[in-house]
């Protein structure tokens, strides 16, 4: 400690840069194993956030397979995922182009299309190569205009999603199942005779609610004898899989977490449960191509998992044969598992390592690391470790959080000085805080803030019962766990009481809204495409959401008092604090208007804010230079309201009204 410079807290010089930190989002996803090539996409913002398939291969190394300027993504759901596949046989890729969102294939040559021109989306690419075709989820927007122009109590039209068959000599389409509002993990059995699906209705997500089908193929690929195998009221049914004997594998929350079972769906009866334990095994289906386990060959399951039970989050490997037992890697935090041939391929990393591509051999125990998320330029001694906490909160019930301390091994604070603290509210709501290596926080740490990112009631990992404790509830015990993480820290002695900011993108920014407006404990926030008029995402946003707050707030028109009593637009003569919005001009989740709505609010009543809008972003920043601005901007946000200077040399933001502040106290009304 004697050799440590005395700063302000917010101040440090940091060897974290902004670039550095920005540049660190470097998107890993979808792995997937092929015969003896691996691939994965990787979402690089330095490329405008282009989505880019790779490929390795033993003889090859690490190779790009789509060139510029494809972009290997799909907006189906608006949020996209599952948006290739590859032929086993040939190593033809198919895959789903933006700002198209026509199927392209891809042998030796340049992609060319596959489907035709039109408002059609595609997603969750899989192979039916016994019929040379595709099969995955279209979403048809034929008749829409995207305006968001819903009437008054009404909702927007809704664009048709379908199960299908693309013929891949033709390019024709074949509906192979339709009526339900969605439809998601097409699983063809290995002996090409079953299809297996999920599918739901309005007014559920997939988390809430959803079934597992089943099917034959007849002589023309139609499906034949269509049957409901498990999930229905209050079950929700995540990626199932064929195992080799015939039987079906899939993730159920029945028991009150996303456990692992069996099905025969030639034999009626309850599923199998296998491995139960708390913990969970999936997570919830934000998009399409996520995975959470695989089974080899001879029918043993490697799956990832974590909770109560579930020690942190390693791989498990269950079988017939023995206990349960996890698999001996280094691998603290890990994704998207894949399995064939005696290999794993999936998502590695921990606290202290950057998101790692991940070949293990499960015969020679050997584990290579195929491609590192970024390339970690600084020692360990400037990351912040997570502190895993439980603390009290409303209703007698107890949230949960990772508590992330101020960490440079150059500098401390100032004698007597509490560090200013940044509580992060994340997304989904359903989404959880992560033990993974993430720089954007650490570049807060590193230059003197605290930080904890709170898994409030509602997050996913702690079991079905804590997930639906926000149902009714959103806008109430989201910022109350927040408030709690908060007021736990500083009644610890890890945090300034005077200095305490809320930061959190859509949902997130939700709750960061909302806390400003009708409490008053955080001294600033940032809304990072965050909700102000909860109505007008339920009148206004995409299918996929589009009735998600009749469960989190109330059914939508019959409860319209409620939301407007929910919704911060409503209210903003009640926020004081300073706020800065950081907006995607193109977020066809949560619309522009919203953002636009809320600044003028503030505006017109003299409240300090800054406000960014980033042109050609939709919901979530994908393009460098727009991360790396948004990302100063908070930063010099909270050093003006905050009261120090920063160490970086950037333009600094203009926060409008801000003068009539001075530290530590908050503007007159």
């Amino acid at each position: 400690m004697a050799d440590r410079s005395a700063l302000p807290y917010g101040s440090w010089p940091s060897p974290i840069t902004i670039e550095m930190a920005v540049t660190s989002q470097r998107t890993l996803r979808e792995p997937r194993l092929f015969g003896s090539h691996a691939y994965w996409t990787e979402g690089r913002p330095e490329e405008q956030g282009r989505q880019v398939i790779v490929r390795w291969s033993e003889e090859d190394g690490v190779r790009d397979v789509t060139p510029p300027p494809f972009n290997a993504r799909t907006m189906i759901h608006e949020y996209g995922g599952g948006w290739y596949t590859v032929d086993r046989a040939s190593g033809t890729v198919y895959f789903s182009n933006v700002p198209d969102n026509r199927i392209y294939r891809l042998a030796d040559r340049a992609p060319g299309p596959l489907t035709a021109e039109g408002p059609l989306r595609y997603g969750d690419l899989v192979m039916d190569s016994s019929r040379n075709r595709l099969i995955c989820i279209r979403e048809d927007h034929t008749g829409l205009t995207h305006d968001f122009a819903a009437p008054e109590g009404g909702r927007i039209a809704e664009p048709v999603n379908t199960l299908i068959a693309v013929d891949l000599g033709t390019g024709a389409e074949s509906v192979l199942a339709s009526g339900y509002d969605f439809y998601s993990t097409p699983r063809v059995s290995p002996d090409g005779a079953r299809l297996a699906w999920l599918a739901w209705r309005h007014p559920h997500m997939p988390w809430d609610e959803s079934e597992l089908w089943v099917a034959e193929f007849d002589s023309d690929g139609s499906l034949v004898g269509e049957r409901k195998v498990a999930g229905g009221t209050d079950e929700s049914i995540v990626q199932p899989e064929w195992a080799p004997d015939g039987t079906l594998v899939f993730v159920s929350d029945r028991t009150g977490w996303w456990n692992l079972h069996r099905q025969d769906p030639e034999q009626p009866g309850e599923p199998i449960a296998l491995a139960p334990m708390r913990a969970e095994f999936a997570g919830p289906q934000w998009v399409f191509g996520m995975c959470w386990y695989g089974i080899d060959a001879d029918g043993t399951i490697y799956a990832s998992g974590g909770g109560e039970d579930g020690d942190g989050g390693g791989i498990w490997v269950i079988s017939a044969t023995e206990p349960p037992r996890l698999l001996d890697v280094p691998d603290i935090r890990v994704e998207s598992l894949q399995v064939y041939d005696g290999r794993l391929l999936y998502i590695g990393g921990s606290w202290a390592e950057p998101r790692r591509m991940v070949l293990f051999d499960l015969a020679t125990n050997e584990r290579r690391v195929l491609r590192d998320q970024f390339a970690l330029e600084i020692g360990p001694a400037y990351l912040a470790e997570p502190q895993e906490i439980e603390f009290p909160t409303t209703g007698g019930q107890s949230a949960f959080g990772l508590y992330y301390a101020p960490t440079n091994p150059d500098f401390a604070g100032t004698t007597g000085e509490k560090p200013p603290l940044v509580v992060m509210s994340h997304g989904g709501p359903t989404s959880s805080a992560t033990t993974a290596l993430q720089l954007e926080i650490d570049a807060f740490t590193s230059r003197g803030f605290a930080v904890v990112d709170v898994n409030y009631r509602g997050s996913t990992g702690h079991g079905r019962e804590y997930m639906r404790s926000l149902d009714g509830m959103w806008g109430i015990n989201d910022v109350d766990d927040c408030i709690a993480a908060a007021t736990y820290l500083v009644a610890r002695g890890d945090a300034d009481p005077d200095r305490l900011a809320i930061r959190g993108a859509s949902a997130g920014g939700y709750s960061t809204l909302a806390a400003l407006t009708f409490r008053d404990v955080f001294a600033a926030g940032a809304s990072h495409y965050g909700v102000a008029d909860v109505e007008g995402l339920a009148r206004f946003t995409h299918k996929f959401e589009s009735h998600y707050l009749d469960r989190l707030i109330a059914p939508y028109p019959d409860g319209v008092e409620l939301y407007h009593e929910r919704s911060p637009i409503y209210h903003v003569d009640r926020l004081r604090r300073p706020l800065i919005v950081l907006q995607g001009a193109d977020d066809m989740v949560v619309p522009i208007a919203q953002a636009e709505r809320m600044v003028e609010a503030l505006r017109r009543r003299r409240v300090p804010h800054a406000y960014l809008v980033f042109e050609g972003e939709g919901h979530g920043f994908r393009r460098l230079e727009n991360m790396k601005r948004a990302l100063e901007g908070e930063l010099s946000f909270y050093a003006q309201v905050f009261g120090f200077e920063l160490a970086d040399e950037f333009e600094p933001i203009s926060v409008e009204y801000l003068p009539r502040l001075k530290r530590g106290m908050q503007p007159s009304a």
